[in-house]
């Protein structure tokens, strides 16, 4: 089975399908994975599968290693579109994730003030009052929801530890539209949030967000779980202009 492991803590810069060129930010450690997520088509692979034995990156070693790469692309290219915190799990799961933006902000505005910083986060450490200042000070705060049916969650998305999406809605809330909710839809034995039972009630809560955009994807990549499908197009673009019906911009990828 292929997955895919970043370097931490910079890669890149990537192509990448939502964002343009984009140059991670890796706060997880080197040789594993760390999430409180397990989602059976994270391109990353299992957690069980990948269990780390370096460290996280201090703060530190981010900003050295983020302005040396900075530099770099500042002399010889390519211009960033936007720095990415994303790589081998959940970014906000670094305990210095706060002071890290902090940092990556002042970098940012130094080398390339017009990229974008954004974060692909997977809700689970937005109750924290740190880590919410943090996202809001972001210019794309990307925030998973993919689906309000706990059966589901639990089946596709795996938390590792105590989730509740009636909470995550609630502070995904809390952002007052400094959000931009991204949903993965696909399809196998077992597994479809494409279907009306699905769709409905997602788009009822995410009305109720009220996020700046939604970002709807399919899978693009190998998964861990072999037998997932990718949601076809004409789905996605059916979901994507009933979430335009309400009045919020949305970006679908294939």
């Amino acid at each position: 089975m292929s997955t895919v492991i970043y370097p931490s803590p910079i890669f890149g810069p990537v192509h990448s399908r939502r964002l343009g060129v984009s140059l991670g930010i890796n706060l997880l450690p080197a040789d594993g994975k760390v999430c409180t997520f397990d989602c059976i088509y994270c391109e990353c692979g299992f957690n069980a599968d990948h269990r780390p034995t370096k460290r996280m990156p201090n703060r530190q070693e981010v900003a050295q290693a983020l302005e040396e790469r900075l530099k770099d692309m500042q002399q010889n290219g390519p211009t960033p579109d936007v720095l990415t915190f994303a790589g081998n799990g959940e970014p906000t799961a670094n305990p210095e994730f706060p002071a890290i933006i902090e940092d990556t902000l002042r970098l940012r505005d130094r080398y390339f003030p017009n990229a974008k910083v954004s974060v692909l986060s997977n809700s689970t450490m937005v109750h924290k009052p740190d880590v919410h200042a943090a996202l809001m000070r972001v210019d794309n705060n990307i925030l998973k929801l993919d689906t309000v049916d706990p059966i589901y969650i639990n089946k596709v998305d795996r938390p590792t530890g105590h989730y509740n999406v009636g909470d995550i809605i609630a502070h995904l809330r809390a952002f007052e539209g400094h959000v931009i909710i991204q949903t993965m839809f696909l399809c196998g034995p077992g597994v479809d949030n494409t279907g009306e039972a699905y769709v409905a009630p997602w788009l009822e809560a995410v009305k109720s967000i009220g996020p700046q955009q939604v970002m709807i994807y399919t899978i693009d990549r190998e998964t861990p779980d072999r037998t997932l499908q990718k949601a076809p197009r004409e789905v996605l673009d059916a979901i994507c202009r009933r979430v335009e019906d309400a009045g919020i911009p949305c970006q679908a990828s294939y």
